[in-house]
C-alpha cells in the first residue's frame, strides 16, 4: 500500500462477559426471572451470544453488535425463566463466542442471588 499504510484485518477484541441476575420483584411479582448478558468492548461484530442453564443450552436471540464511540462492540441478550426453573438451577451462564477464538463465558449462580 506504500509507505506509511498499514492495513490490519486480523485484530480481534475478546469481549468482556457479564450476567446480570434477576430482580426478586419480578420473581414474586411475575413468577418470572429475567437475566441479561453483556458482551462490551469487543472487536470485530460478529460475535454471537447462547445461553446455558445448568450446562443444557437455550436457544434465545441476541442483539447485533452496536458500535460504540470507542469503535468496538457490545451485545446484550435475555433470558426468561419461570420462577421454579430459577429456583431449581445451580447456574446459569451465557457465552460469547466466534469463529476461530475461544469462547468467553459469564454466569451467575441462584447462590449468589440469594439473601
Amino acid at each position: 500500500f506504500g509507505s506509511g499504510t498499514k492495513l490490519d484485518v486480523g485484530s480481534v477484541t475478546r469481549p468482556k462477559v457479564s450476567v446480570l441476575p434477576p430482580s426478586s420483584a419480578e420473581i414474586s411479582s411475575k413468577k418470572t426471572a429475567t437475566l441479561v448478558c453483556v458482551a462490551s468492548e469487543g472487536f470485530p461484530s460478529d460475535w454471537s451470544l447462547s445461553w446455558k442453564v445448568d450446562g443444557s443450552s437455550r436457544s434465545q436471540e441476541s442483539s447485533a453488535g452496536l458500535l460504540e464511540k470507542d469503535g468496538l462492540y457490545s451485545w446484550s441478550s435475555s433470558l426468561t425463566l419461570s420462577e421454579q426453573e430459577w429456583m431449581e438451577s445451580v447456574s446459569v451462564s451465557c457465552e460469547a463466542t466466534r469463529s476461530g477464538q475461544p469462547a468467553l463465558t459469564g454466569h451467575v449462580t441462584r447462590q449468589q442471588c440469594s439473601e
